[in-house]
């Protein structure tokens, strides 16, 4: 007789199948009530506060944290701190998100009046379109859901979900709505693996009095002075105007001993290589290491329109980031 489906793999099916249920359930709600939180949390120019209890009160910290990181300064309110002097977070100039399945936990309603008596505006996320707290708010975005996943029907589940998933739409939309750039994400998320894969070419290059430079006529024996006190394996040759016309490798000057007779009486102009691979600052840290890997060196003179020399990025600056 063939064994029937593992209990707890059914167990996880159908929690998984009741989330999403739940999360594409919310897709038949978007319409007006949505474009009109949009535009209230879009007008803030405060901060978006976002108050919660229990595990809503979790959700709140992600939704906020999203908010925060994609354009929309926000923060977490917990409702019963609020009443203990917390309340005071709340400026002139916010709007209050306030998320609950039931519609009717005391300690939000009561943040919600603080909010109200201020003139505050206040976006509603709850589980029941007729709650009170629905009715205070300005705008109430419906997230109920059929059943929670709990075989009990009592840990919130699908509901916490389904509020997740519209705090992350909200938050999407806002992110757009407000112009939010790659470069903007950059500079909110200058840590961890996020803001490594940011990072520019101009964040990581040698610059200045670290980058190794010559001119044409500079001669070979200071051409390799200079190249062993920058110790870049390399050095970029400009003229007279500033411009780079070459770089000269390690590797150039191996082939340079075997081929010459006398290469220390030679000019820089005369050895060097005359198509360097170069690199805008503006460029992504990835785009730098891609094009190295791909031809096969091991640093990029970094240059502006002009082709005048920025600076100079190696695939050492790269690694020790680890990002990647």
């Amino acid at each position: 007789m063939k064994p029937g489906p593992d209990p707890s793999l059914a167990t996880a099916l159908r929690v998984l199948a009741l989330e999403g249920e739940a999360i594409l359930a919310l897709r038949d709600r978007l319409g007006k009530a949505f474009l009109r939180a949009v535009e209230v949390a879009a007008a803030c120019s405060g901060k978006i506060v976002v108050t919660g209890m229990g595990k809503s009160g979790i959700i709140c910290k992600k939704i906020a944290a999203t908010l925060s990181s994609t354009g929309s300064p926000a923060t977490f309110l917990h409702a019963a701190e609020a009443l203990h002097g917390d309340v005071g977070q709340l400026g002139p100039n916010d709007v209050v998100l306030a998320v609950t399945k039931s519609g009717e936990t005391a300690e939000i309603l009561q943040v919600v009046n603080v909010a109200k008596r201020l003139g505050l505006p206040l976006i509603a996320m709850s589980g029941n379109p007729d709650s009170s707290l629905a009715r205070l708010a300005d705008v109430n975005l419906d997230v109920s859901v059929a059943e929670e996943a709990c075989p009990f029907g009592l840990a919130p589940t699908a509901s916490t979900t389904a509020a997740l998933a519209m705090g992350d739409a909200l938050a999407m939309v806002l992110m757009e709505r407000r112009g939010f750039r790659l470069e903007d994400f950059a500079h909110v998320h200058p840590a961890g693996s996020i803001g490594k894969r940011l990072l520019r070419v101009e964040d990581l290059m040698h610059r200045g009095d670290a980058i190794p430079l010559v001119t044409d006529s500079t001669p070979m024996r200071e051409v390799i002075y200079e190249m062993s006190r920058k110790k870049l394996g390399m050095t970029a040759v400009v003229n007279g105007d500033g411009a780079l016309t070459g770089v000269i490798s390690d590797g150039d000057l191996r082939r340079l001993l075997e081929r010459e007779p006398s290469p220390l009486q030679m000019k820089a102009g005369e050895c060097m290589t005359r198509t360097p691979k170069t690199i805008a600052p503006q460029q992504a840290a990835t785009a730098a290491l891609a094009k190295m890997e791909e031809m096969k060196i091991t640093s990029l003179v970094v240059v502006d329109e002009e082709r005048r020399v920025l600076g100079v990025i190696h695939i050492h600056d790269l690694w020790r980031t680890q990002m990647f």
